[in-house]
């Protein structure tokens, strides 16, 4: 029987944000009053910071002591048009960057600031004060999305479905027609050399090379329109993780045809360009694709592995290592149901020889609301 008392839904603490750092080492989460910094893997708390107000997004810097803070919830710390470089050495704010308009995301790099609006892309260097190096006009883009690795800034397009490539050293912009949707994830992997998309219809993932904007392959999630919550690239780019609303993770192998050469050298061979069946560390191509007048959903390429997350809200999955991932849930959505969660999948051999298996290793509660 359980004698524990019930908490009034008013004094359980509320995940306004969550997100990983570049490395997903560790994640930041938002809250009502302040700020929490958890590693990753094991989920262990490594730092609170209670603040007079709301955080909605607390983005790190890899692990150093830099973090962009904006406010949000009930009641904001700070207004939502700004971001405020918080260093947790000194614990205090020591830069405050005012907009015309509602941040909807930051990126950091040891060089850069990257703060995105709903309409427009701000590119800074990382100096007091920042220096504003250039502006992109973007599709109406509420959601904030932007992927960043140390070369290269990837943001909508002014097209819907469009996706924007930054070569952050020139400054120069290359286009992807990823979608003809408006596009509801993006994410590049942490080697810089590929680019993974998704619209609002949720139902193909597209992955690109970052070198020569080509298409690498394309991956179906499903039939049924869903709402793609996060993508993420394993560290050496051979697969990506999906999470959405169907409250499913799918895991995929990426081929290494289509890739900057110097990208392809030292990845394992993939026999994707052959006509018999891909098999073994490979691939898993729909056989029916080779099948000629057949419609194009049966050439896309079906998840490897896939296993379903209990969390609620909207889930960010983050690579702790090339055969490990991590879920963490905001709790909430549109229901009201669910609750923050950590939870760690890992890629296994499967018992019958049919290749991989996902399989839930282990969660927490990571408020400790209970």
């Amino acid at each position: 029987m359980n004698t524990r008392p019930q908490l009034n839904p008013a004094d359980r603490q509320v995940a306004l944000y969550a997100g990983f750092n570049q490395d997903s080492s560790c994640f930041s989460v938002g809250v009502d009053n302040g700020f929490h910094i958890y590693s990753a893997d094991p989920c262990e708390l490594q730092v609170t910071r209670e603040l007079k107000g709301g955080i909605a997004i607390a983005e790190m810097l890899g692990r150093a002591n830099f973090l962009a803070l904006v406010g949000g919830g009930r009641n904001p710390r700070y207004a939502q048009n700004k971001v405020i470089i918080w260093d947790d050495a000194k614990r205090k704010p020591v830069i405050s960057m005012e907009f015309h308009s509602a941040v909807r995301a930051v990126r950091l790099t040891r060089t850069k600031i990257v703060v995105v609006l709903t309409g427009h892309v701000h590119v800074y260097t990382f100096s007091s004060p920042p220096t504003r190096d250039h502006v992109f006009e973007t599709y109406d883009n509420p959601l904030g999305l932007v992927a960043l690795s140390t070369q290269t800034l990837v943001f909508p397009g002014r097209t819907p479905g469009h996706v924007q490539l930054c070569d952050l050293a020139s400054g120069n912009i290359s286009i992807i027609p990823a979608h003809t949707t408006p596009l509801r994830a993006i994410t590049i992997s942490p080697q810089g050399d590929l680019i993974a998309t998704a619209s609002e219809k949720g139902t193909i993932v597209r992955v690109y090379s970052a070198a020569n904007c080509s298409l690498v392959c394309e991956l179906r999630r499903g039939i049924d329109k869903a709402v793609v919550y996060s993508l993420a690239i394993s560290p050496t780019s051979h697969r990506l993780a999906v999470t959405s609303d169907k409250r499913t993770l799918h895991i995929y192998e990426l081929p290494t045809y289509g890739r900057h050469p110097s990208q392809a050298s030292n990845s394992r061979p993939s026999s994707a360009m052959s006509n018999g069946p891909v098999s073994g560390e490979n691939k898993r191509w729909s056989l029916l694709g080779k099948l000629p007048l057949l419609p194009k959903y049966f050439s896309s390429e079906w998840s490897a592995a896939h296993s379903e997350f209990e969390g609620g809200g909207t889930a960010a999955v983050g690579w702790v290592a090339e055969d490990a991932v991590v879920v963490v849930s905001v709790g909430g959505g549109k229901d009201g149901l669910g609750e923050p969660r950590w939870e760690k999948f890992v890629l296994v051999e499967s018992m019958n020889g049919g290749g991989e298996e996902c399989l839930r290793e282990g969660w927490r509660r990571y408020l400790d609301n209970d």
